[in-house]
């Protein structure tokens, strides 16, 4: 992925930086004046044009003539009667020559969309059938369909299926938002596929039911956006509608979809009940009483819950839980941490998964956001126990709605806390411009509680250029600690527990201005204001008190048939930090760059980067070392590149080094996939960072590795392994988790979760227990459907 440090996430490749002048920096160490005069005009510009972008017209999808067997053969009369789609390759070279014959059907019954693929090869060699495991590409050719269920172009659900009919689903949100889509992976639904391998090639069949798919129906008739295609690891693509590569991975963009309409659908509104038990054991070692050695008995747990679906209508969905669990989640990837700031991490937990674009308040750089639904029943990356709550997302009306209660439980010093968000958001003037709102609340047992609401528009001014304005405010409340006051001083003191409110210090603004279209010149340019006090406590921020401006100037030019390479991205990446009491710069970074990808997809990128830092108060790295307060300036050289993702080892390397605040830092990132049959697969990865300040005499090296091993007997019985080892933290991590999925919504889960101290005696007088903490669990899960 290619990210900007401390920025905006890119759908792209690889991080890298390139060399600027310092009289850059001094420029924008000076007033703030030219920036909001900059900013001021691009509000002001006038939107001359409220259409989005010539619509195509709706098409009526085929209703099956007859039955369908699902057994990926494709030969039904009733697919017969349905015309494949008109196919144009999207890549290598767009409206290039199709050189695998190819059909695609898709039809409809009163249950389900039906989809069938016909994937001829004229060497059957040339087939990547790589791999068993469920719900990951592992550089598998691909047949996909994606549609867009509410037809609302920012939301769409994405199913595919590879030759060995391993299947994945996911979803996507925010094609219209910020131009940024949000590809979950994690979600998943209730839908089957069936697939064969014969000399001519491949063939599969899906069918997913409509009581996975919420939509909005017209009466008797439903419009949705469909888009379908195959992918092969010569990295072709044949996909439907024709949509042109000006948008990066506009093939996923919800509002470049066909428009397909249905007939006479009577959706079931079905219950879903899903109970659960857990039993295992755990042993976390703790200090004992005379706090020189550690003891840990070992503690068992056997545990009951229940999640419930409900599809109150068509398009509105209700989730309750009662004693909510993860076990099952896998563990975060480690991070290290170079920063004296926080690290984003991913939510990875399935009930927080449907339709969770709906709730996506992105409040501009690192990745910070009114709601993280991370920042619920965790504390410090560990679990905090859930007692049940209920979650509503959908639609009403014009309306995109979303609701979440849920209560956490009180453990050690984290108090039991209720956790509230409340999001809606509704098209307005054509089909990609909104307008909405949040709400969020925390409050805890005792009263504390976090208050945050925000607006939020995104105005498609032109086919290509989007205007995006957002307002956040947080307020806070610390309830009386006092319990001596008679109940002439009640009042008084309630006022008084209010804390300090500054309307300006409280409120967070953005506003963004964009050319999204990736085909030759496109740009992004944004500013936002934040205050000291602002404080979204269910949500995820990286700094307070700054304002903030960041000019992204981009070009890419795609190939034809004739050359080597798919595209040629170049451009420059800038923002600046001011801090809002001193009107001092705090940081600014200049990242001009190079990238290429190959007809292949192997990718190579050449960059650096000029960083200026000001820091208040001496940061740490780790326990030795520390950077001291002091204004910085330093370069990075970078160079990446990756493999072709048809290739059954997949590397891809990093290489940067340059100054680093007042010394020296040398970093090398390699990592793969590596395919070494269909039930087994290797995820090895590595970053070393080499860090010197000859001047102070202090130096860091760390080392991160990870291991990811995924097994699969078949589609049903399935294992993996990922072990990471973090020298900075000293510690060697595993986490591993055996998965039998006898059908769709009946789990039974082993999972076993170690942490163990590599350096028992480094840190501390009293050696630290090897192992940090020891877990077994056995959950098995069943879903009953009325």
């Amino acid at each position: 992925m290619f990210t900007r440090p401390s920025g905006r996430t890119r759908n792209r490749f690889f991080p890298v930086s390139i060399d600027s002048s310092a009289s850059f920096v001094r420029f924008y160490d000076g007033s703030r004046a030219g920036m909001i005069i900059v900013t001021l005009f691009l509000i002001l510009i006038p939107i001359h044009s409220a259409l989005a972008q010539t619509a195509r017209e709706a098409v009526e999808l085929p209703r099956l003539s007859g039955p369908i067997e699902l057994d990926g053969v494709v030969n039904e009369a009733a697919w017969e009667a349905i015309d494949p789609f008109p196919l144009v390759m999207y890549g290598p070279t767009y409206k290039g020559t199709i050189t695998e014959r190819t059909e695609i059907r898709v039809g409809y019954d009163n249950e389900a969309v039906y989809v069938s693929g016909r994937l001829y090869h004229s060497d059957i060699s040339n087939l990547r059938a790589n791999s068993l495991y469920r719900d990951r590409w592992s550089g598998d050719e691909t047949f996909a369909i994606l549609l867009d269920t509410f037809n609302d172009n920012e939301n769409a659900l994405w199913f595919y299926v590879m030759p060995l009919c391993t299947r994945a689903d996911l979803s996507i949100s925010d094609d219209a938002a910020l131009g940024r889509r949000s590809q979950n992976e994690d979600w998943n639904t209730f839908w089957d596929a069936a697939c064969s391998i014969t000399e001519e090639g491949w063939f599969a069949e899906m069918r997913i039911p409509f009581t996975s798919l919420g939509f909005q129906s017209d009466g008797e008739r439903v419009e949705m956006g469909l888009t379908t295609y195959r992918w092969m690891t010569n990295n072709h693509r044949y996909i439907y509608p024709d949509i042109p590569p000006n948008w990066e991975r506009g093939f996923t963009k919800p509002s470049l979809s066909q428009d397909v309409v249905l007939s006479d659908i009577e959706r079931r509104n079905p219950i879903y009940v899903t109970p659960y038990g857990l039993g295992g054991a755990e042993r976390i070692p703790m200090l004992d009483e005379s706090g020189m050695d550690y003891e840990g008995d070992i503690s068992r747990t056997g545990e009951f819950g229940l999640d419930v679906k409900y599809s109150l209508t068509s398009n509105l969905t209700l989730d309750a839980t009662y004693n909510t669990d993860f076990a099952q989640v896998e563990a975060d990837d480690q991070q290290i941490n170079l920063t004296r700031f926080s690290l984003f991490f991913p939510e990875k937990r399935r009930f927080f998964q449907e339709r969770s674009g709906i709730f996506e308040f992105g409040t501009g750089a690192g990745g910070t956001r009114l709601f993280h639904s991370r920042r619920i029943g965790l504390a410090n990356g560990r679990p905090v126990p859930m007692l049940g709550g209920g979650r509503l997302v959908g639609r009403v009306g014009k309306w995109d709605l979303g609701l979440v209660n849920l209560q956490t439980a009180e453990q050690g010093a984290t108090p039991s806390e209720n956790f509230g968000v409340a999001r809606a958001r509704r098209n307005v003037l054509n089909p990609l411009s909104t307008v909405g709102g949040i709400f969020t609340s925390r409050i805890d047992q005792d009263g504390k509680r976090n208050l945050a609401y925000g607006f939020d528009t995104i105005l498609n001014v032109t086919s290509e250029e989007f205007l995006t304005i957002k307002l956040a405010q947080t307020v806070d409340h610390e309830p009386d600690d006092h319990n001596d006051h008679g109940p002439e001083d009640h009042d008084h003191d309630d006022n008084h527990a209010e804390t300090e409110f500054d309307l300006l210090e409280s409120s967070h603004f953005l506003v963004n201005w964009q050319r999204r279209n990736i085909s030759g010149w496109s740009y992004d340019f944004e500013f936002i204001r934040s205050g000291e006090d602002y404080n979204p406590e269910v949500g995820f921020i990286r700094r307070n008190g700054y304002t903030y401006f960041s000019p992204d100037i981009e070009y890419q030019s795609f190939k034809g048939e004739d050359s080597r390479f798919r595209r040629v991205w170049w451009g420059n990446w800038t923002y600046v930090y001011w801090q809002n009491s001193s009107n001092k710069v705090e940081t600014t970074w200049v990242h001009p760059f190079w990238f290429a990808e190959t007809k292949t997809g192997a990718t190579l990128l050449i960059s650096s980067d000029h960083w200026y830092e000001s820091v208040d108060a001496a940061f740490s790295l780790s326990s030795d070392v520390e950077v001291p307060a002091d204004d910085y300036t330093f370069h990075n050289a970078w160079l990446a590149a990756s493999s072709p993702d048809a290739w059954y080892f997949r590397p891809s390397i990093t290489f940067k080094s340059g100054t680093f605040y007042d010394g020296w830092r040398t970093l090398i990132q390699a990592s793969s996939d590596w395919n070494l049959s269909k039930h087994l697969e290797l995820g090895p990865g590595y970053e070393l960072n080499v860090i010197r300040f000859g001047d102070r005499d202090q130096e860091l090296t760390t080392h991160l590795a990870r291991l990811r091993i995924q097994a699969a007997a078949n589609s049903k019985l399935s294992a993996t392994a990922f072990l990471q080892y973090n020298t900075l933290q000293e510690t060697f991590n595993i986490n591993a988790r055996i998965r039998y999925n006898p059908r769709e919504g009946n789990d039974l889960w082993i999972v076993y979760d170690e942490g163990i101290n590599t350096d028992i005696d480094h840190r501390n007088q009293i050696p630290l227990p090897r192992s940090s903490r020891r877990a077994i669990l056995i959950k098995y899960s069943h879903t009953f459907i009325w």
